[in-house]
């Protein structure tokens, strides 16, 4: 029986040695900055835009109740009375979130003293002036923003959320 001269004996050593070098090559190459001049944008999600209140409805840090992007999602809408990341208004202090904690799905309540939204489940707390950053807590992510835009009347409207809702596989309707 004649064999191939160009027949390569690979070998399980070999092979093993090789595939983990490729490996190591494909985990660096995502170690890799991005371009200096990329800038990261912020994830959102759109759902159809639905007015939820007026910015005459609105006073000094008391939350107003809303619902988006649909009943079963409940939120609120609060003035801040300070300029805020993902604030609307004249003066940029107006932010809208899910009251429903990321973490296992307890209602959250505002508390006026701090301006954090709590959770009693298991004291998780989101800080509002903050775009619903987790200060404490379990969740795996911080509270879902709403996207929010105003009109010439003053009707507040939001266009989409920045996280994943409580309860729902994907930010789908």
């Amino acid at each position: 029986m004649k064999r191939c001269e160009r027949m390569v004996d690979a070998g399980r050593r070999r092979f093993l040695s090789g595939a983990g070098v490729a490996a190591a090559g494909a985990a660096a190459a995502t170690m890799l900055p991005a371009k200096a001049d990329a800038a990261p944008t912020p994830a959102r999600v759109n759902y159809p835009s639905n007015r939820l209140a007026n910015v005459s409805q609105l006073k000094l840090n008391e939350p107003v109740d809303v619902a988006y992007p649909d009943k079963d999602a409940p939120g609120v809408l609060i003035k801040l009375g300070a300029r805020v990341p993902g604030g609307v208004g004249p003066n940029g202090d107006i932010v809208g979130f899910s009251t429903v904690c990321p973490h296992k799905g307890f209602p959250l309540s505002y508390s006026k003293e701090d301006k954090t939204l709590s959770c009693p489940g298991h004291y998780g707390r989101y800080d509002c002036e903050k775009g619903g950053q987790q200060i404490w807590g379990h969740a795996t992510q911080n509270l879902a923003q709403y996207a929010l835009r105003i009109d010439a009347k003053g009707d507040i409207y939001a266009e989409g959320v920045d996280e994943l809702l409580y309860g729902r596989l994907s930010n789908v309707l």
